[in-house]
């Protein structure tokens, strides 16, 4: 029964794994409605200072902020969300091919690439794949803060501002339902002014700056670009507990089969010993 003995083992294993994958979802599932509250209570803020920062660069035509401004320099900007730990499908394989693409398209026109890695995956593929890393965010834990990503996102908005990059794009999944994740590059910088006209009203408003619009402008075309970075990073995290969720429901079924395979294999395993064993005693018992 050596053959036997091995295969228990083998389903002791499983039943173990099955024990730990379904443990891992029902954690996921706690802590996706979680990111789906945090990620949708989001959204409000991002439209709304969006609808303002349109409305002021309506109000005030004549100023062009820096972030709107478009160079010719050689080098290009990406901002990578992806997560901290893996065990989550597709999803980051998703977001870093598409991220490869644009790499190879930038190399092809002869484009320098920098990036701001948010979150383990991302940086070490974009270390491996040589493209220089001006600063990181990782180990976020679940509840992102504001904070935590104003300095690492910083230092890629003043390379665009010193004219060392034409472009910086925001690599990110987007959360569509708890089945599907989307995987987005979105341009970032520089500001479009019809992205920001999407958001204005259409009446006129004549407003009064204090201290200066200049002042004014500047600082909220930076909270919103902080905002639309926030929000990324809520949507990844969003679709990370979904598709964490949905990949241990995946391994947890799979795992329940291999068992039933395995206690099939056994079962007819243990049934040819017993008929050879009957068999023996059978044969024993004419001969004598």
């Amino acid at each position: 029964m050596a053959a036997g003995k091995e295969i228990r083992g083998k389903i002791k294993s499983v039943e173990n794994t099955k024990k730990i994958t379904k443990a891992m979802e029902m954690v996921a599932a706690s802590k996706m409605r979680k990111a789906q509250e945090r990620m949708r209570a989001a959204r409000p803020y991002s439209e709304k200072i969006r609808q303002v920062a349109g409305n002021l660069g309506k109000a005030n035509p004549e100023y062009v902020h820096p972030f709107m401004e478009i160079n010719q320099s050689k080098g290009v900007g990406y901002i990578v969300v992806t997560t901290d730990k893996g065990l989550c499908g597709g999803l980051n394989t998703n977001v870093l091919r598409m991220l490869t693409h644009k790499l190879r398209d930038a190399q092809t026109a002869g484009m320098t690439a920098q990036a701001v890695a948010i979150g383990n995956k991302g940086l070490g593929f974009l270390n491996r794949s040589g493209v220089k890393v001006v600063s990181q965010a990782t180990q976020l834990g679940d509840t992102p803060h504001v904070e935590a990503l104003i300095g690492p996102v910083k230092a890629l908005l003043d390379a665009y501002v010193n004219g060392e990059i034409n472009a910086v794009y925001l690599c990110f999944t987007r959360f569509i339902n708890t089945m599907k994740q989307e995987p987005v590059i979105e341009q970032l910088l520089p500001l479009r002014a019809e992205d920001l006209q999407k958001g204005a009203t259409h009446s006129s408003w004549d407003y009064i700056y204090e201290p200066d619009a200049h002042v004014v402008i500047d600082d909220l075309l930076v909270r919103y670009v902080e905002a639309l970075v926030y929000q990324a990073v809520a949507e990844s995290m969003a679709s990370e507990q979904s598709a964490r969720m949905v990949a241990m429901k995946s391994a947890t079924d799979n795992a329940g089969n291999v068992i039933n395979e395995l206690k099939l294999v056994y079962n007819k395993t243990r049934q040819a010993a017993i008929t050879k064993e009957l068999s023996e005693i059978v044969a024993g018992a004419a001969a004598v």
